[in-house]
Parts: C-alpha cells; structure tokens; sequence
C-alpha cells in the first residue's frame, strides 16, 4: 500500500484540487495520510498570489529534502510533487533550484497525474505546466462513496476556472488561463453524487464564479444564479454558498436567486479592493465605490439579512492617504462582517509591479493595522448582534470535549452547542446565548442544558 501526502495551500480551489489528486491517485493504489514521514509520495499543491509565494515553496522543499533524505537511509523512496499555481509559474526554475523534485505540474494538468508519474520514475525532474486543449475533469475519476464521507457533510464543488478580468495586481489569468465553465449537467451530476454520499452543504468555487456560463441541458448558457435554482433541487442538499465572486458579474438572476432561494445562504463574499475610484482604475478592477455601494443596496433589499464580507488590498502604488481615506470610508459604510485584508505584493510579471509610486512598506503597515482594526470592530459588533438570535446550524464535527458539538450558522461562523442528541450532518434550530471572539455558544431549541458550561475551552475550539 502506498500513501500520499498532499499540502494545500490558498484558496478553496486548491483544497478542492487537492482532493481530485488524491482521488486521481486512489486507483494507482495510493492512500492519504495526513503525516509526510508516512509518504511515499509527497505533493506541495501552491499558491502564488501572495508576495514571495515562490520562496515559501522553496523553502518547504527544504524540509522535504531532509524528509526525503531520512527516509532513503531506511530504505524507503520518495517521490515529490510540486503543483498549483507556484508551478505554473515557475515552471523548470523549480527543479533547477530543487533538485529534490521529481515531477512540476500545473493547476490544470494534475488530472495526468499517474503518467506523469510514471515518466518522473524514468527521468526526474519532469514539467507539465502546459493548458491541455482536454477538459481534466471530463478525465477525473469520482471519489468512492466512502471517501466523499470521510471528507465531511460540507463539501467545494468547482464550477469555473481562470479569469478574463486582468486585475493589474492579479497573476491568477496567467497561473490558471482564460475563463471556462463546466456543462451544467456535468455538475449536477457530482452534486448529485456529493448527496447521496451525505453532503449537506454545497460551496460552489471559481476563481471568479459569478462569471459562469456553462451550457445547460437546453443547449444555452446558464448563468450562475440558474445553475443554483437548480443545485437547490438536488435531494438533500439543504445549503448552498458560492465563491469567489467579482461585482461586475452580480447580475439580476444572481440577486434574485439570494431573494428566492432558502437553501442560498444569507452571505456574500464580495472582493471590493479599494474605496478610492483612483485606485480601482488603477487595479483595472473596472467599478467604482459607488457602483459597488449600488450592488450591496440590491442585494441588501433582496435579501435583508445577508451577511457581507469582502477582499481589500492597501498600500496599491500611487495610493495616497486621501485614497486610503475613501476605503475606511466604504469600510464603516458598509459594516462587513468578516473580510481579508493584505499589504499590496508586487507580482512578477503583472502590471502593477512596474508601476510609479509604490507605497513604503513602513506605510502600508500602518494602513493595514488601521484597516483591520475597524474590520474587527464590525465583525465582533456583528457576532454580537447574534446573542438572542434563533438561527439553523449544519453540525459537523465533535467538539473537544463529550457532550459538545461544533456546527456553522449560515454566516460561516462557527457554533458550540452542549447536547447529546446531535448526529454529524444535522440541522437544528440553535438560540445564539454568548459571543465568544472567535465564535458563537449556543442552546439547541427545546433542549435545557446549560448552553456554554466550558465557554472557555470551546472558544480556544
């Protein structure tokens, strides 16, 4: 039996990819283990939209040589992958630096995996960061009913890949290509079979999701907000949530979709950037702070209770603090309940790194320590307006200790409930008691014992 140990690092679509590898893999007799030492295979799946990304990478690859190197001495091989997106963009740069890699493969060729594989054993140091003209899911094998359990009752499905939009800051339209969607069938399909294996949740991802435009069954394109009235069909799927979007594509249908549809969790991840008009010409982002305030007021009115959350990058080159002013603005305008935020990072090779006026780092430190400060203030005045609240949780794993249970609300938050008759993959009606800094303590309706005996301890959860 051979194990396979996969590091994921960013976004959800790299979690997302480094499940399909380990399925890619299952039928060439490869197990997951979540310990290096235990591999016989070891797969670095990267990230590169953070600044030295790539050093990172190397990093870790130092470790892994040690690992390697320990394991030879007792006898044992060691094959090592690096994939994603770091791959993508580094490319043959990886093996020259790092001899101890065997085989370099991008986001969208892991699909050939096992021959890649095969050839890495014959020649080291094999690179793949080719866009293949097949579609690699019509080439990914389904995970087994049993694997998709273990994997939880929440579950990513990814319905789109790349992007057009060519944000200056962005290298995601070179690590992942142009902008493509799945048929629709074919993702009703593995929704489908997601269900039946016991998945209650659905997190539909794309790099930038709200463009879908996959063709459905009637032989036109469907939108994103049809692709989900029609994902909130499939039986027993009792939650649906997607990311990560940009505001151009928050067309009327996807709006509608969060007025209509009570399976549509009530929060919106919704990358806005900047506050500065400026600064969003700049970033190519092509909206302004006012068409952005215009997108949250429909969605606000389509659906009042909709938590928001959202992406800002500081210290953009030119950003002045007139422009830094105009984000705090939208900031304390708009109430987020959660939000990432990051010091801007040049990207080789994006327009943005060439640019006039990049900010001092000593700068952008200080914007951003201002930024989050406000940004916790609203998310712990938001998990505070929970407290009395009645609000359905998905329960999906045991809590540290017997007796609790540790679900998510559908603002993305995480709740500790103190009952004894809660299964994994419940949903049950939670009366919100206490708000603990990084989640929520709760009593199950119609169940009267004590709501947060041990608050301490399930906060640290």
């Amino acid at each position: 039996m051979k194990k396979v140990f996969v590091k994921s690092y960013g976004c959800q679509m790299n979690v997302y990819d480094a499940e399909r590898m380990a399925d890619v893999l299952a039928p060439q007799g490869y197990v997951e283990t979540a310990d290096a030492e235990d591999a016989d295979l070891v797969i670095l799946n990267t990230c590169h939209i953070r600044e030295k990304a790539a050093e990172k990478v190397f990093s870790e690859l130092g470790r892994v040589r040690k690992l390697k190197d320990e394991r030879a001495a007792d006898g044992r091989e060691t094959t090592v992958v690096v994939a994603g997106c770091v791959a993508q963009a580094e490319g043959g740069e990886i093996v020259r630096r790092a001899p101890v890699v065997d085989l370099v493969v991008g986001p969208q060729s892991y699909h050939r995996l096992p021959e890649l594989l095969a050839k890495a054993r014959e020649t080291r140091g094999v690179v793949d960061t080719e866009f293949p003209v097949e579609d690699k899911f019509d080439h990914l094998p389904r995970p087994s009913r049993d694997k998709i359990r273990s994997r939880g009752v929440s579950a990513f499905l990814t319905v789109q890949e790349g992007c057009d939009k060519f944000c200056t800051f962005c290298v995601v339209p070179y690590t992942r290509g142009a902008e493509v969607s799945r048929p629709a069938a074919k993702i009703l399909s593995e929704a489908e079979e997601l269900a039946a294996a016991g998945v209650r949740e659905l997190t539909v991802i794309g790099q930038n999701v709200n463009a879908y435009h996959g063709e459905g069954p009637d032989g036109r394109d469907w939108s994103l907000g049809r692709l989900l009235r029609r994902l909130a069909e499939v039986p027993g799927v009792a939650r649906i949530r997607y990311t990560t979007s940009h505001p151009r594509d928050m067309d009327e249908e996807l709006v509608a979709a969060h007025r209509d549809l009570g399976a549509l969790m009530p929060y919106l991840h919704l990358p806005v950037q900047s506050g500065s008009d400026r600064i969003l010409a700049a970033m190519n982002r092509r909206h302004s702070g006012d068409d952005y305030r215009r997108i949250i007021e429909r969605v606000r009115a389509a659906r009042p209770d909709i938590a928001l959350s959202s992406d800002f990058i500081v210290g953009f080159p030119g950003e002045s603090d007139a422009d830094f002013a105009e984000t705090m603005r939208l900031v304390r305008e708009m109430r987020f309940a959660s939000a990432f935020s990051f010091k801007y990072s040049a990207r080789p090779g994006t327009p943005a790194a060439e640019m006039d006026g990049q900010v001092p780092e000593e700068v952008k430190a200080a914007r951003l320590a201002e930024l989050q400060q406000q940004l916790e203030v609203d998310r712990q005045a938001f998990n505070r307006a929970m407290v009395g609240r009645t609000v359905e949780v998905l329960f999906e794993r045991a809590g540290r200790h017997a007796g609790q249970m540790v679900g998510k609300s559908p603002y993305l938050q995480a709740v500790h409930v103190e009952a004894d008759d809660i299964a994994i993959g419940d949903l049950a009606p939670v009366e919100i008691v206490e708000a603990a800094p990084n989640s929520l303590h709760g009593r199950k309706k119609g169940h009267e014992g004590a709501a947060a005996p041990n608050a301490g301890r399930a906060s640290a959860a």
